[in-house]
């Protein structure tokens, strides 16, 4: 898929900004899975992209426009005021969670505005500064499970009991750790092999057991072979629901 894209660091903390106008229509282009929650704007309507747990193929046509704001796993949960695992692979219109009067009178200023990515940032940070802030943990095991630590490390490490581990990171998440650690890997792989890494030194160097496993959770998380996710387009990073988060 050919598209416009552009992203940039938002003011509230753990946030990206981006905007993506799709300008060729290629529907084997994947949303790959990456622990982030976004919420997004396009024509007139404000949705949430939950957590995915394997790729989701966008049905947006040629021209359509989106301006969004993608949280840093955890962090977005606490501004939506929603369990992450309610809205684990799902795109749901903000209006099914936030009273709907609130969020008419949001999408009429995000429609107006001139500027519609800065408009959606000044909602997100007017409403984060009402809300209370998500629990530093949460940025603990991310942290702890992007490095590679075990489940049973990252417990000791942020002080949580594993089947509390497991509750917090449902909730904030939508998944348990070990999930969310195999998506941050996967993650990671990709990074690397978007990079030029070989498949074998990207297996060896993300912690995969060869390149065969490597191979194994590639189709099963972006539902294709690497190479063909390079080569198609899923390489090239995205918004809408189509990218990994900014840390």
């Amino acid at each position: 898929m050919e598209t416009a894209y552009r992203e940039r660091p938002s003011r509230l903390a753990g946030a990206v900004l981006w905007t993506r106008t799709v300008t060729g229509a290629d529907a084997a282009v994947p949303v790959l899975p990456d622990g982030c929650i976004d919420v997004m704007w396009r024509d007139g309507l404000l949705v949430v992209a939950g957590p995915d747990t394997a790729a989701f193929r966008p049905d947006a046509p040629v021209g359509a426009e989106f301006a969004g704001i993608r949280f840093f796993p955890g962090s977005g949960p606490a501004l939506l005021g929603v369990p992450a695992d309610e809205i684990r692979d799902r795109r749901v219109a903000l209006a099914d969670l936030w009273p709907a009067v609130t969020v008419r009178e949001l999408t009429e200023r995000v429609d107006d505005a001139e500027d519609r990515l800065t408009a959606l940032e000044s909602l997100a940070v007017d409403h984060a500064s009402r809300v209370a802030a998500p629990d530093p943990v949460l940025r603990g095991i991310v942290a702890a499970l992007d490095a590679g630590s075990s489940i049973g490390e990252t417990a000791r490490r942020t002080g949580l009991h594993p089947r509390a581990l497991h509750r917090r990171s449902l909730a904030a998440f939508g998944y348990g750790p070990k999930t969310l650690a195999r998506i941050l890997r996967f993650q990671r792989a990709v990074s690397m092999a978007r990079a030029g890494t070989a498949p074998a030194d990207t297996a060896a160097a993300t912690g995969y057991a060869d390149q065969a496993h490597l191979s194994r959770e590639v189709r099963e998380l972006a539902g294709m072979p690497l190479g063909e996710l390079l080569t198609r387009g899923g390489a090239e990073p995205s918004g809408g629901g189509w990218s990994s988060c900014g840390g």
